[in-house]
């Protein structure tokens, strides 16, 4: 028998401000999901990067556009979910622009190092982001 899942949902607008809450609120959640300290800051690393790519490439900069985080866990497996109203461009769209003098440009990086598995799904609204992430890797 699987035990129902634990569940986090947050609702923000894209203003940089939000990103203390979410790493906060995130934190807490994958604490009580059995992830270690390590674990819990490289999976918050992640979230913050990609929310704030969602802010600088899907939203072009805005501040007041909505995005939706959901994370589930089940059977050892961390699921969370970026979903964002903008471009519903993948960064494989995008050629990487990686300038060492410049800010940005290792989200992905983090991304694909630091999770088990990304996904970019496009909507006809916009992209939905699934990070997974077990709890033994």
């Amino acid at each position: 028998m699987t035990a129902a899942p634990q569940q986090w949902r947050l609702q923000i607008n894209s203003d940089p401000v939000h990103l203390a809450r979410v790493r906060h609120e995130l934190e807490s959640f994958c604490q009580s999901c059995g992830f270690d300290d390590l674990a819990r800051g490289e999976i918050v690393l992640c979230v913050n990067e990609a929310l704030t790519n969602v802010t600088r490439h899907a939203y072009r900069g805005a501040v007041d556009r909505p995005i939706e985080l959901t994370a589930t866990f089940q059977d050892q497996l961390l699921r969370i979910q970026v979903r964002d109203w903008g471009t519903g461009k993948k960064p494989s769209d995008c050629p990487p622009k990686h300038d060492p003098l410049c800010p940005g440009g290792v989200g992905m990086v983090c991304l694909r190092e630091l999770l088990d598995k990304i996904a970019f799904t496009p909507q006809p609204d916009g992209m939905i982001l699934t990070m997974e992430r077990k709890l033994e890797r």
